[in-house]
């Protein structure tokens, strides 16, 4: 498995996604946007479980600072759009749930792959974050983060202010 690191290209994101005009969330059309700084691409494994819904609702409480700061957020997992459009619902996400129910952008990331789950490894989605700078190239890379206090963490690495 191949992981992303500062200076890389970011793989092009085009999925179905919640909460945008077409359906669709564009990584292309995100950092095109005048004004950005970057997308932050975050994945997780599953929506509506508990420490995912921790991580949504903690990038969801720093969306305003994350946008004013000129960051984009969207999140992407293997569920399907219609799990996302519930969760999105439930839990009041205002940002972009993306669907790659194949991981073929998962994999693309370095998002998908073996990772300990109650001390078994198991294949599945790596919790990740990548920023991507408006020149496409990867900003920050980051693996196995935890969903608690990640949003906090990334948001000092970013320079956005609590």
């Amino acid at each position: 498995m191949t992981r992303l690191a500062a200076g890389d290209a970011a793989p092009d994101l085009t999925l179905p996604a919640t909460g945008t005009a077409d359906g669709t969330f564009s990584l292309a059309k995100a950092l095109a946007e005048p004004g950005r700084k970057g997308v932050v691409v975050y994945f997780y494994p599953a929506a509506m479980t508990p420490g995912c819904t921790t991580e949504a609702c903690d990038f969801r409480d720093s969306l305003a600072s994350l946008q004013g700061a000129g960051y984009a957020v969207v999140g992407v997992s293997p569920d399907p759009l219609e799990k996302l459009e519930k969760f999105a619902e439930r839990d009041a996400l205002t940002f972009p749930l993306a669907s790659d129910p194949d991981h073929a952008v998962l994999d693309a990331y370095g998002a998908w792959g073996v990772r300990k789950l109650y001390g078994k490894d198991v294949t599945g989605v790596i919790r990740s974050t990548v920023v991507v700078a408006p020149d496409g190239t990867v900003a920050v890379a980051q693996y196995n983060v935890r969903a608690t206090g990640h949003v906090a963490r990334l948001r000092k690495t970013l320079g956005v202010d609590a």
